[in-house]
């Protein structure tokens, strides 16, 4: 986050511990980076809030689709499966990684089993798959293959990404608050998109949104502490009072209605843990076909989450001068045990949430912002009803605000005279939200710096990892056109 935005003033330079500091400071480095417990904690909340909507979201994707005999998934069983992989991953990632980028399953992989994998074989055999590809993406840490393709992309690049996921994040929060809509196909127009549900903003959810966006921003720009948090939990109480004198439909609010539950407590159901067959798949579709599934897979965790990583990390003040993450080997070992995790569960992959940089912009640094966050997912698994009662148009708003903070923060160091690095990273950027994928937005820029490096002849510069990475995106959009999908 660039000093010169207007941030939290929880982004302060890194400094060295001072003699006394807790046990928990020096484990973490909290001081180090110039942190507090008190940001920390601030930051865990308001990462979980910006992405508690997934403990609703992931089992109404995964729970709608039916596996090739017919069968769904239980409601219930998901929502377990979902919250206690986001706790365990993320408390992980806090706890071994100690960077506050917190885990939960990710919505482009939970698609792909659902509308590719399972029609297709079993659930069981779909979400061995998933872990299939976990594996992969944890050999490819054991072997420095990873690390090397990230260390590979230019800062510039780099800098394209982080914006690119700024602005994806900034459009979710535009879409789940209902602020923008799709228009749908039988409307006849070009037009993707509109303002509200039809060009016109309607509604008491919309205006809490838009309130929250102006109270978000008005408190960043005074530097107030717990600013994004302060925002979500004041929005909700408005959207809780809004629903309670209105009486609106369940509908108005989209996937969570903002009103006091009748029972907030609710038993977690583990049925669906442990329910994986790793090679059933293969019998069902053939050796090729689920080599291609898991590479499906694998494709989408691995660049989605190193985008994330990127990004995140450098909101964090986690990258060095050189435009290294040091320590990234934990980071990706845990995240492809996350992917693994996430299929073992049945909750569909887990990966690194870009909402995580809801709790950046609150001020979080070191991992104990995941202890809180992951804390909270373990709290869910017994008071869920009670987490999904915020409103999306209550915790979007920080998405909104952090998104344009990511870009202050990142645009000034491209070195746009560079056509080679800049047209790569203004496609990266754009990519993102224009297709709705983190993956998609990588994969253009790869190519697109490759091409252009090579038609300026200076395509030595270029290296090899890119060449590789770049040429596995080129087959990865053809395979539709091979008929390998």
């Amino acid at each position: 986050m660039s000093t010169s935005a207007p941030v939290s003033p929880a982004a302060t330079a890194p400094h060295p511990s001072p003699r006394g500091t807790s046990g928990i400071d020096r484990y973490f480095k909290i001081s180090e980076r110039g942190s507090t417990v008190a940001r920390e904690v601030r930051g865990g909340f308001a990462t979980f809030f910006a992405m508690a909507y997934i403990i609703v979201l992931n089992p109404i994707i995964l729970g709608s689709a039916k596996d090739m005999y017919g069968h769904q998934l239980d409601g219930g069983q998901l929502v377990t499966a979902t919250v206690l992989t986001a706790a365990f991953t993320t408390l992980l990632m806090g706890v071994i990684g100690n960077v506050p980028i917190a885990l939960a399953a990710g919505l482009g992989v939970n698609t792909v089993v659902a509308l590719q994998l399972a029609p297709r074989m079993s659930w069981a055999d779909a979400m061995g798959m998933v872990v299939l590809a976990g594996f992969v993406v944890m050999l490819l840490v054991a072997t420095g293959l990873r690390e090397r393709v990230m260390n590979a992309v230019p800062l510039g690049l780099r800098k394209g990404i982080a914006i690119g996921i700024g602005l994806f994040i900034m459009l979710i929060g535009l879409v789940d608050s209902g602020f923008v809509t799709r228009i749908p196909d039988a409307a006849h127009t070009t037009v993707p998109l509109q303002l509200g549900g039809d060009g016109h903003l309607n509604g008491w959810p919309v205006l809490v949104f838009v309130l929250g966006v102006l109270l978000t921003l008005a408190l960043l720009i005074r530097k107030t502490p717990g600013a994004i948090l302060i925002s979500i939990v004041v929005m909700t109480v408005v959207a809780v009072v809004v629903q309670l004198v209105a009486g609106l439909p369940g509908q108005a609010w989209g996937l969570t209605v903002p009103e006091w539950p009748g029972n907030p407590v609710a038993a977690p159901d583990f049925g669906l843990v442990g329910q994986v067959s790793l090679f059933g798949g293969f019998e069902k579709v053939g050796l090729l076909t689920g080599t291609l599934f898991v590479f499906t897979v694998l494709l989408s965790c691995f660049f989605d989450a190193m985008g994330t990583i990127l990004g995140v990390g450098d909101e964090a003040k986690l990258i060095d001068k050189d435009g290294n993450f040091p320590g990234i080997n934990k980071v990706l070992l845990i995240d492809g045990l996350a992917v693994a995790s996430g299929g073992a569960t049945s909750s569909s992959a887990t990966t690194c949430f870009v909402e995580s940089t809801a709790g950046v912009g609150e001020g979080a640094r070191t991992g104990l912002a995941n202890v809180v966050t992951g804390g909270l997912f373990a709290v869910a698994l017994f008071f869920t009803p009670l987490a999904t009662m915020v409103p999306s148009q209550a915790a979007t708003p920080a998405l909104v605000a952090v998104g344009f903070l990511i870009l202050a923060g990142s645009v000034k160091d491209i070195d746009w005279s560079d056509f080679t690095i800049a047209v790569p990273a203004f496609l990266a950027m754009l990519m993102m939200p224009f297709t709705y994928s983190i993956t998609n937005g990588i994969g253009i820029g790869f190519i697109s710096f490759c091409v252009l490096r090579l038609a300026t002849g200076r395509g030595r510069e270029v290296p090899a990892a890119m060449y590789v990475v770049s040429a596995v995106f080129v087959f990865y959009y053809a395979m539709p056109a091979l008929g390998l999908t």
